[in-house]
This record gives structure tokens, C-alpha cells and sequence, in this order.
């Protein structure tokens, strides 16, 4: 079957086709030979409301430029036909890549979350829904590194939560049960259709798969819980964030404000130039702080600054620099660990010291020292908060947590310090002041930051198992 002719560019093959549209692997014939898609849509077909969508795609595909949105290069027409000259993407279409692979591994399943992520974040700066949000509509790059990248804007609309609408958009398996059921909606339609992009990945399947549209859209009216498929496993994380985006009530949905914060993302620390900027200011930071002996505030900045250097060391594509950057990783985690034995050590000898103490002011000629100075910040706030068990609670589990980050066990010290910082933030702000708000306010303070470098040590956990492999991954992708 012969190619089209069209006009500056030679058609290469077709690449995908829809009920008014073909789309094909080209190159321009000028010097550049750039290769491209064209998307060729055929006039005689349209209807008006899909001359309305393509308008809407192709003035919002002038104003969106973002790394992880396919780019429009130019578009033209002719007497039948009008073309959009888009990026070529080599990896395909995402559904097809589970398709091929059944299901995805978290870690890949969180890369391609963030890169959507920070698509919908420039979005939703731009007040734009994209509505269509399914694995075909997000393409993929293979070099330098595995990129996604939302195309097909063909639904997509300017919304603000206050506009609701009632125009059916989408396609079904992947659209907001408050579309489907023709009640009113906004821009939280997108977030549903993340949740379901995600459940695809983890699992090789939709949430709510169905032989027809009856049937899918019985399971919606039904409001039928989600559930894990039987003997899969994901983290705690991973799981929090699937269920909160699959919430059939839009009120009960993850905002938009949460989803981008959410700690499975971690999109504050996803590659980028600007953070390996902070990355390279935290960690001059922290050596300053190490030449000052200033131990505690040293090992934070390392921590923070792994953070950020991790990411960016897994994303790196060129292999030298990541051989390189491998190597300097390696040495802030040494240096963090050393630093973090030290403050221990340091804090035991500190411990003993007051019990000496203790001992030696218990004649009557020595002045009895207050509470305050004879015991850490802690005790004295477990002692005042035995009236309030909620605080003596959580006030225990914060010990434990210490004691698990003092063993190298960072998981479950994380886990631990954001358990007792869940319990012991809420009682601050419902604290009158006085003494006991002012220890709670400092001990707070002190967790939070623990909590924070718990994260960079967590995320330094088998390192060098993880970088290989997402290596071994992305190069069977680009095979």
C-alpha cells in the first residue's frame, strides 16, 4: 500500500490510525532529515464537534511546552486534509509496553507516575485538563533514557474546579465515575484516570476490566470497592497513593495539592537541573558544617543532599558521568554514616555524663540540678505528659524510632518517626503554652529533621542494587 504525499516532509510508515486521523513516521527533506509523526486528518470526516477538539489541540499544543508533553513542531493544510507535526516518539505507547511486559516494577511503575506528574503539575498551571488520560495517549521515549510523555489533547479543555461540565469525554475504562454517571465534574476527573493508569501498571490490568460498556459501568453505579489482585505486593506508599487516587466520590479524591506531595512521588526531589543544583548547595552545606565539627547539622545536609543526588544518579543516561557520579554518592553516604555514629556516640557519652553527675550531686553539700538539666529534653516531656496518653504514646514511639535509626534500621525508624510526628503535630497545635508546649514544640522540631535524614537514608538503602537495576531494565527497553 503506498504512502501519502505531503508537502516538505516523506512518509516513512504508518504508525497508528483512529476513526478520523492517521498517524505516520516521517522525516523532513530539507538538511536536518529530523524524523517526526504526523498526525493527517482527513477533512471530509469531521464532524463538528471533532473539529472543535482539534482546534482545542492544536492552540493548546502552541502554548504547552513541557519536557514531558509531546511537542508540536508546526501544522499546515491542504484542500482535503490538515496535518500536526508532532515529536516522534520511538518507545511506543505505554499500553502496549505492559502489554509486552504484563506488569511493571514499582520503582518503574513511580518513574513514569513522576514524569505524569510533573505533565498534569504544568497543566493544571495552565488551568488545563487534558480529560483523555489513558496508557495509549502516553507515548515514550527510548533514548537517551526511558521519558514519558502525555500526547492526544483532543478532549482536553480549559476547567477550573469551579466550571463543571456535563459533556461525556474520554474513554470509558480509564474515565472518572462521576463522567460515566453523567453527574457534574472538574478537574479531578484527571486524577481517577492516573489511578487507573497506575493499577495498570502495577498489575496488567484496569481496576474495573470489563467484557463491555453495560458491565463496566454496572461495576461504577455499584460503587464496588477496589481491591488488590490476590498475592500481589506493593509498599505502603505505593498503596496509600493508589487508593487515594481511586475514590469513586471526587470529594473523598486526593487533591490535586496532595497527589503532587505525596511521598511515594517525591516529586520535590525528582531529576532535574535545578535539583542537582540544591543537591550540589546542600552538600557544600554540609562540608562546611564538617570542617566546623558541627556533626548533627553535617549529617543532615549529607542526608538531604542524597535526596536529591539519587535520583538523579538512577535517571543519569551518559555512563561516565554516572560512573562518576556513582562514586562521589558513595563517599556522601560514607561520610553520613561516620557522622551519624559520631552524634550517637557523642549522645551516649553526653547520657553517661549526667548519670555521674547524678551521682555525684546526691550529697547534700552539691546543689541539686533541675530536671531540665539532669535528663534529656524527652524524659522531662514523657514526665509532663503522663496526663495525656496520646502524647505519652506517641512520645515512646519516637524513642523506639530512635533506637531503630541508632541500629542502621531506617526503614522501620521512618516508618516509626512519621507514626509519632502523625500523633504529636495535631497535639501541638491544640497545646496551650507553658513549659510542656515549648519541650513538645523542640521535640517535634528535632523528629521532623530525623525523619528527614531517615529519608535520604532510606533512599541510600542497596544502592548499588537499585542503579543496576534500573540499568538492566532500561537497556532491555531500548533493545
Amino acid at each position: 500500500m503506498s504512502l501519502p504525499s505531503v508537502s516538505d516532509y516523506s512518509l516513512l510508515e504508518k504508525i497508528g490510525s483512529g476513526s478520523y486521523a492517521t498517524v505516520y513516521k516521517a522525516f523532513k527533506k530539507d538538511g536536518c532529515r529530523e524524523v517526526v509523526a504526523i498526525k493527517r486528518v482527513d477533512k471530509s470526516s469531521l464532524s463538528k464537534s471533532a473539529v472543535d477538539n482539534l482546534l482545542t489541540e492544536i492552540n493548546l499544543l502552541k502554548i504547552l511546552k513541557h519536557e514531558h508533553i509531546v511537542e508540536m513542531k508546526n501544522f499546515f493544510w491542504d484542500e482535503g486534509h490538515i496535518y500536526i507535526v508532532m515529536e516522534y516518539c520511538d518507545g511506543g505507547d505505554l499500553s502496549s509496553f505492559i502489554k509486552k511486559r504484563h506488569s511493571l516494577p514499582e520503582f518503574i511503575c513511580r518513574r513514569f507516575l513522576q514524569q505524569l506528574a510533573l505533565a498534569l503539575k504544568y497543566l493544571r498551571n495552565h488551568n488545563v485538563v487534558h480529560m483523555d488520560l489513558k496508557p495509549q495517549n502516553l507515548l515514550l521515549m527510548k533514548k537517551p533514557q526511558l521519558t514519558l510523555k502525555v500526547g492526544d489533547f483532543g478532549f482536553a479543555q480549559y476547567l477550573s474546579n469551579s466550571e463543571q461540565k456535563f459533556t461525556i469525554r474520554g474513554s470509558p475504562l480509564y474515565m472518572a465515575p462521576e463522567i460515566l454517571l453523567k453527574r457534574k465534574y472538574d478537574a479531578r476527573v484527571d486524577l481517577w484516570s492516573v489511578g487507573v493508569i497506575m493499577y495498570e501498571c502495577l498489575f496488567g490490568k484496569a481496576p474495573y476490566s470489563s467484557s463491555s460498556f453495560q458491565e463496566l459501568a454496572e461495576k461504577i453505579k455499584d460503587s464496588r470497592p477496589i481491591e488488590l489482585p490476590k498475592g500481589s505486593h506493593v509498599s505502603q506508599g505505593c498503596k496509600d497513593l493508589l487508593m487515594s487516587l481511586l475514590k469513586p466520590d471526587p470529594n473523598l479524591r486526593i487533591s490535586f495539592d496532595d497527589f503532587f506531595a505525596h511521598d511515594f512521588l517525591d516529586l520535590a526531589h525528582a531529576p532535574s537541573k535545578e535539583n542537582y543544583e540544591k543537591a550540589v548547595g546542600l552538600l557544600q552545606e554540609a562540608v562546611k558544617m564538617d570542617a566546623e565539627k558541627n556533626s548533627k547539622e553535617a549529617f543532615h545536609f549529607y542526608c538531604e543532599a542524597l535526596r536529591y543526588f539519587i535520583p538523579i544518579l538512577t535517571s543519569e543516561s551518559d555512563p561516565k558521568r554516572k560512573e562518576i557520579l556513582r562514586a562521589h554518592v558513595n563517599d556522601y553516604i560514607k561520610r553520613a554514616e561516620v557522622l551519624k555514629a559520631s552524634c550517637i556516640d557523642n549522645s551516649d557519652k553526653k547520657d553517661k555524663a549526667l548519670k555521674v553527675e547524678d551521682k555525684g550531686n546526691s550529697s547534700a553539700a552539691h546543689r541539686i540540678p533541675s530536671l531540665n538539666e539532669r535528663l534529656p529534653m524527652h524524659y522531662e516531656l514523657r514526665t509532663l505528659s503522663k496526663s495525656t496518653t496520646n502524647m505519652a504514646d506517641a512520645l515512646e514511639i519516637g524513642e523506639i524510632a530512635e533506637l531503630y535509626f541508632a541500629e542502621g534500621n531506617y526503614a522501620l525508624a521512618l516508618e516509626k518517626f512519621q507514626s509519632c510526628l502523625g500523633v504529636l503535630v495535631p497535639l501541638l497545635g491544640k497545646e496551650p503554652p507553658g513549659r510542656r508546649r515549648d519541650l513538645l514544640y523542640k521535640q517535634v522540631q528535632l523528629w521532623m529533621k530525623a525523619a528527614e535524614s531517615t529519608k535520604g537514608l532510606v533512599a541510600t538503602k542497596d544502592i548499588e542494587e537499585s542503579v543496576q537495576r534500573s540499568d538492566s531494565f532500561d537497556q532491555c527497553t531500548i533493545q
